[in-house]
């Protein structure tokens, strides 16, 4: 019997490493899988904050909520993903005038979730993604537990040594992985190409052109 595997993501992180290799669109289903090591897939778990947003928000502001809602919107249609959200709370500003930020409540989500599957016995392994040394008590309860714990990181310097150090297991996103994972774009149906080659003679008669 294969084991089961939880996923859970720290978005924060992996856009710092996505950043890292200039920001390239993956297919994060893809990248479970990977970090699943063909192993069942229990769940995964996408850990995440919507944009800030004043009290009356700006068309920029709105622009980039709209556009993180169809991202989350296209996470959920991938099979076992659970997005949990918090909050981006406004810290104060920097030298430049640019807003600080920080996340709140997705550290305490990813813990809680960790928690309730190993005292359970919902999976066998665990897989992080994250580089973050908070976590360290974590996996050392999830360890306690009876469970493995697979660390998913970045390059070196983006990840923690203490937290490197204690998990059972590690895999490193490279650049090559990133190639492999690239969201593909889904080619234009049948009947779109269709209508491009060959116009509706009716729509033609009316005016319009598809």
């Amino acid at each position: 019997m294969r084991n089961r595997v939880a996923v859970f993501i720290d978005a924060g992180y992996l856009t710092k490493v996505l950043e890292e290799y200039h920001k390239p669109k993956i297919d994060y289903y893809k990248l479970v899988n990977w970090s699943c090591e063909k192993e069942e897939l229990l769940r995964a778990y996408y850990y995440d904050c919507p944009p800030y947003q004043s009290a009356n928000p700006t068309p920029e502001e709105r622009e980039k909520m709209s556009k993180k809602q169809g991202f989350f919107a296209a996470l959920e249609s991938n099979p076992r993903f659970t997005l949990r959200q918090g909050r981006l709370e406004l810290r104060g500003y920097d030298d430049k005038r640019k807003p600080i930020f920080a996340q709140k409540k997705t550290d305490l989500q990813l813990g809680i979730d960790v928690a309730r599957i190993v005292t359970k016995k919902q999976a066998e392994v665990v897989v992080i993604i994250s580089g973050d040394s908070d976590f360290v008590p974590l996996v050392q309860f999830a360890q306690q537990e009876g469970a493995i714990v697979r660390l998913v990181h970045g390059p070196k310097n983006s990840y923690h040594r203490e937290l490197w150090k204690i998990v059972d297991e590690r895999k490193e996103i490279t650049e090559e992985l990133l190639y492999q994972i690239k969201l593909q774009k889904k080619p234009p149906s049948t009947k779109k190409v269709a209508s491009l080659i060959f116009p509706d003679p009716l729509s033609k008669r009316q005016g319009v052109f598809c």
